[in-house]
């Protein structure tokens, strides 16, 4: 079989930060990794979870929403992919970075989150998700469309 793209960046030297994973025609996926592979502690569920859920709902109600395909966690809880259509990388940088900084100061409850709209709502963890996307919003808040490629 042939190995699929994400399969082959070298996750020794991958670093925290976005990275544009792939690009299919309109559509660009981007690898959010708040996590430098293979090290330790890892997102932990309930965050990851919520970090999920205010993610996509902010930037589902953002001016770029329609454009928002997926936002999605990795098995390996070291990140998310963002996947969009027709969206430019400094739009896309643009809505990461904003998310972030309104997800951070989100207060009330996490949307999305009764027993009838979500399949495990009991697992979430508002702060432990503000602390992870703090550190990484600490990461990428200087990228410009120059930092968006994997290094190899």
């Amino acid at each position: 079989m042939e190995k699929i793209a994400s399969f082959t960046v070298d996750h020794d030297i991958l670093e925290k930060g976005i990275y544009v994973s792939r690009i299919d025609g309109d559509i660009t996926t981007y690898d959010l990794r708040f996590i430098k592979p293979n090290t330790p502690p890892f997102l932990e569920n309930a965050a990851l979870h919520t970090i999920e859920h205010l993610f996509a709902t902010y930037m589902r109600n953002s001016a770029f929403g329609s454009n928002i395909v997926y936002f999605g966690p990795m098995g390996c809880r070291t990140g998310f992919y963002l996947i969009v259509r027709d969206l430019s990388n400094k739009d896309t940088l643009a809505l990461i970075k904003d998310t972030l900084k309104k997800a951070i100061s989100h207060t009330g409850d996490i949307p999305g989150n009764s027993k009838k709209e979500c399949g495990n709502y009991l697992d979430h963890d508002m702060e432990g998700a503000k602390v992870q996307m703090q550190e990484y919003l600490e990461v990428v808040k200087d990228w410009t469309i120059y930092d968006l490629q994997y290094k190899n």
